[in-house]
């Protein structure tokens, strides 16, 4: 199962929670900041427990440094 997702991530937020629009982006929001790195890894941390499947399955394609994210879940 190899599977590409939009994701549009929301760091800083008080509340972590997924949330899919009705087109179905996710929108993920996490508690870190966007600083070395650190939203990323818990993005990374959030889709792996949504899609229930391991930390390493998840891989970020494009969007380092954007709130729009690409990612492949193996």
């Amino acid at each position: 199962m190899k599977m590409k997702i939009t994701v549009n991530v929301h760091p800083n937020s008080k509340k972590p929670r997924i949330e899919k629009d009705l087109l179905g982006t996710l929108h993920v929001y996490v508690i870190e900041p966007p600083l070395e790195g650190r939203a990323n890894k818990a993005v990374v941390e959030a889709l792996a427990k949504y899609f229930k499947t391991k930390k390493n399955n998840v891989f970020l394609v494009s969007g380092t440094k954007s709130k729009n994210k690409i990612f492949e879940i193996v």
